[in-house]
């Protein structure tokens, strides 16, 4: 990973704190719970944001004795870490807009506060369109899932901001915690997610098959020339990608022009998928025993 990738967990970092306190004045402007909850959210957003920039440095780190294939998995405890704040800042939400329901309490200011919590969403929209375009590109999950988390704060802000609107236009001040236990529901999806997709990671999942068809062509382009292949196993871990396989060659090849050719396969699929660690196995065609070695749990 590019060590420059952690400039963009900084930028997460400044944006958060920037709208916590936008959000913040905006709610002692007015007392809305529903403004309450999207600042809680900025809250989770800068612990999220502080856990990025640590993991994002930790999985920068070159493989050591101790960790021979590096350290990129350690983006995903960001991604979980992220999603389990959310769950804690989602509960925490409708624990608040309980209490208001129950305790009811006149939104004031409600137009000045608006203002505020729209210079918040402007803030944070800016920053998730860039975490997210630079994630995907870098195929950083850690930066892509603190950028959907932020557009989740931008969705959500843009739907407390309508409903502080019609509160103040209509008096229906129960409106003011029932969105915000919307949120809180929102965004609970947006931590399962985040969760799920952290797990799948830490389970060894296979590449995407968009990625397993491109390996698949370039091997089909050798297997006209008579080469065939087995074994075939893939695994994404963060940005990067294992790639494991045997080729099976003439038995009266030289242990050179084996290794020649397995270069040149490995190569093609590196141009194709940078950050890809391919793994070849070199076997004989005509030996039945070359068969026997293509389930994980050998026979």
């Amino acid at each position: 990973m590019s060590p420059s990738l952690s400039k963009y967990a900084w930028l997460s970092i400044a944006a958060a704190i920037l709208t916590i306190a936008i959000k913040s004045f905006a709610f002692f402007l007015t007392g809305s719970v529903g403004l309450l909850s999207d600042a809680v959210e900025s809250i989770v957003n800068l612990a999220a944001a502080i856990i990025a920039l640590f993991m994002i440095r930790l999985a920068e780190k070159p493989p050591d004795e101790e960790h021979l294939y590096g350290h990129s998995k350690a983006e995903y405890f960001s991604s979980f870490l992220e999603g389990a704040f959310i769950f804690i800042a989602a509960f925490a939400i409708i624990y608040s807009a309980i209490i208001r329901i129950i305790h009811p309490k006149a939104i004031e200011q409600a137009y000045l506060g608006l203002v505020f919590s729209g210079l918040a969403s402007v803030i944070n929209y800016v920053v998730s369109i860039k975490l997210i375009k630079t994630g995907k590109q870098h195929r950083s999950i850690t930066l892509e899932a603190d950028g959907h988390h932020l557009m989740t704060d931008v969705l959500t802000s843009i739907g407390v901001i309508i409903a502080v609107f019609i509160v103040a236009v209509t008096n229906l001040q129960i409106l003011d915690p029932l969105i915000a236990i919307a949120v809180a529901a929102n965004i609970l999806i947006t931590g399962f997610t985040l969760v799920s997709r952290s797990v799948n990671g830490l389970l060894d999942r296979a590449i995407p098959q968009e990625e397993l068809t491109i390996i698949n062509n370039i091997l089909k382009k050798y297997e006209r020339k008579g080469f065939s292949f087995h074994g075939l196993r893939t695994r994404q871990s963060a940005q990067r990608r294992f790639v494991t396989l045997h080729v099976l060659v003439p038995g009266r090849w030289s242990t050179q022009k084996g290794h020649d050719l397995l270069e040149k396969i490995e190569k093609d699929i590196r141009d194709e998928l940078p950050k890809t660690t391919i793994t070849t196995h070199l076997e004989p065609v005509e030996d039945p025993v070359s068969k026997e070695d293509i389930s994980i749990e050998r026979k």
